[in-house]
């Protein structure tokens, strides 16, 4: 009975050694970094930082123009309002071939019409 139990307890030894074998083997080429997943891996966390740089720069780039955009929005709005001012003065500005006439406020405008001589129209 003895024998049989070594005899078990030998082969249950092999077959765990073999299995340690393969799996060491699988190992070994998962881990190569040239053709295995090791490699891609490894170009994968590569990617991943250099992705991380860019992002990072790409957030510093977006924060200086949206303040730069703010400045230049405010700048603008300033102008606009100035521009506003200086279009509503040339309104209250007279025309170029008009002549400036104020008449008092309490007297009354009065027309002159010439009147047409009947006289000269019969000679006619």
């Amino acid at each position: 009975m003895e024998l049989i139990a070594d005899v078990l307890l030998a082969a249950g030894a092999f077959g765990a050694a073999v299995y340690c074998f393969v799996l060491q083997r699988r190992l070994t080429r998962f881990n190569q970094l040239e053709t295995g997943m090791g490699g891609a891996i490894a170009v994968l966390s590569a990617q991943v930082d250099d992705l991380t740089k860019a992002l990072a720069s790409a957030q510093n780039t977006a924060t200086l123009s949206t303040r730069r955009l703010e400045e230049l929005t405010e700048r603008a709005d300033t102008a606009a309002v100035r521009l506003e001012l200086l279009v509503s003065s040339l309104h209250d500005l007279p025309e170029p071939g008009d002549r400036v006439t104020e008449s008092p406020p309490d007297k009354k405008v009065r027309f002159v019409r010439a009147r047409v001589r009947r006289e000269a129209e019969a000679a006619e």
